[in-house]
């Protein structure tokens, strides 16, 4: 019934384009992989006509309709997807870290790079005495690398600045980067990222500075619509994971959760049970915390680059997530100490040859299952009446090829709110 409602909708959707004479762009000649639920999504629609509106796609359509538009693009049979989204990065940082990752292939432990001054806090306090410029001016070439790649909406964190100054700094920088290029950015308080080294000894005031501080003002100053937490051993307990998930909730900020990636605390499942949009890394959840997504319709967002770049060896359990139809993001979780990656294919790669995802997975897990772990699904990841008009135009054959070849530019134009930015 559900399905017969949607598709009358769209019927009059694109009966009510058709009459219109005016559209803002007209994709002729495309082939679109839609990525709607369900298989026929990933399957090619040869011979499609895309035309949109207002920042919006307006219709769909096998045949060109009798109407005009301000500006046609032939696509000469060139595959459309969705924009692609990047779900989970630490996009906006100062330093750089290439020195500690040299020494650990050199042998020397994490703990003793930490105890000479490396590690996280080494990029908070080099993200701390950067300016707002300078973050801006070192994001950029790491964002041009996700452009490249397709994405059009993205998630930023904070978690380097870790004082309320600081914080407020990172995610003011992340909004920022939309001045410059045409992309979304979704902005998310991580400021339980790591307990910093002015509270080592007092992490419980920590906690209280984030609840009582952090999330109300960052919810004032409408800064970030989520609040993540890295629930781990070497990050902050379930017991403090539970006090900011209920402050942000009184705030009415997302739940997302940095969760068993290093071990398995049950993260995932209390990340569930605030109703969470996703829990990302996810390597050591089992099958209660699966369970627990399950009911919640909670997202699990895989980071392969991290799992790659520390030289893991205990995967998430692929099987169990599809066992229980939860839905699967993929992400770079872009970041200097643990997935230095800006490029969202390659974790496409990665997903399939490390995880064992499938190549349709891959790209569901990069468009659909992304806009839901952002809590964007009515609105991005699929080509869709009605849907954002966030695009990607590709010299590709077959969908598969994303998770296939990598380092060769296949990216011919993408738009953003209906508009060429990448040619």
């Amino acid at each position: 019934m559900d399905k017969q409602k949607n598709r009358q909708s769209r019927n009059r959707a694109i009966a009510s384009a058709s009459k219109t004479t005016e559209f803002d762009v007209a994709l002729l000649n495309a082939r679109i992989v839609s990525m709607q639920p369900g298989k026929h999504g990933y399957a090619i629609n040869s011979n499609a006509y895309l035309y949109l509106r207002d920042g919006k796609i307006a219709a769909l359509t096998s045949q060109p309709l009798a109407a005009n538009a301000k500006q046609y693009i032939d696509c000469q049979n060139r595959l459309l997807t969705p924009g692609f989204i990047d779900c989970h990065t630490h996009l906006v940082y100062a330093g750089n870290r290439a020195d500690e990752f040299e020494m650990r292939l050199q042998g020397m432990p994490y703990q003793k790079i930490a105890e000479q001054g490396g590690g996280i806090l080494s990029t908070v306090a080099a993200t701390r005495q950067a300016s707002e410029q300078q973050l801006v001016d070192l994001a950029l070439p790491r964002l041009d690398g996700l452009i490249g790649r397709g994405v059009t909406t993205v998630e930023v964190k904070s978690g380097y600045g870790l004082t309320l100054k600081d914080e407020l700094k990172m995610l003011r920088v992340a909004k920022q980067l939309q001045d410059h290029r045409a992309i979304r950015v979704s902005t998310t308080l991580l400021a339980a990222h790591t307990v910093p080294s002015e509270f080592k000894h007092q992490p419980e005031r920590y906690v209280d500075l984030i609840c009582e501080e952090m999330i109300p003002t960052v919810a004032e100053l409408g800064l970030a619509t989520s609040v993540d937490v890295f629930c781990e051993s070497i990050g902050f307990n379930l017991a403090q994971t539970e006090r900011i998930f209920l402050a942000a909730s009184q705030y009415q900020l997302g739940i997302k959760g940095h969760t068993e990636q290093l071990s398995n605390l049950g993260g995932s499942a209390l990340t569930a049970k605030f109703n969470g949009l996703s829990v990302d890394h996810l390597e050591y959840i089992d099958e209660t915390g699966v369970q627990a997504l399950a009911q919640a319709g909670t997202v699990a967002t895989l980071l392969p680059g991290a799992f790659y770049f520390l030289n893991e060896n205990q995967k998430p359990p692929v099987a169990l997530l599809r066992q229980y139809n939860i839905p699967i993001a993929l992400a770079t979780d872009l970041n200097p100490g643990t997935s230095p990656f800006a490029d969202l294919t390659m974790m496409m790669n990665m997903g399939c040859t490390l995880f064992g995802l499938t190549p349709e997975e891959a790209l569901r897990g990069v468009t659909q299952h992304a806009a839901q772990a952002l809590g964007v699904s009515q609105s991005r990841g699929q080509i869709q009446v009605g849907f954002d008009a966030d695009i990607a135009i590709w010299d590709v054959e077959h969908p598969a090829e994303f998770s296939y070849l990598q380092g060769v530019p296949r990216l011919y134009a993408r738009l953003v709110k209906g508009a060429i930015s990448y040619a």
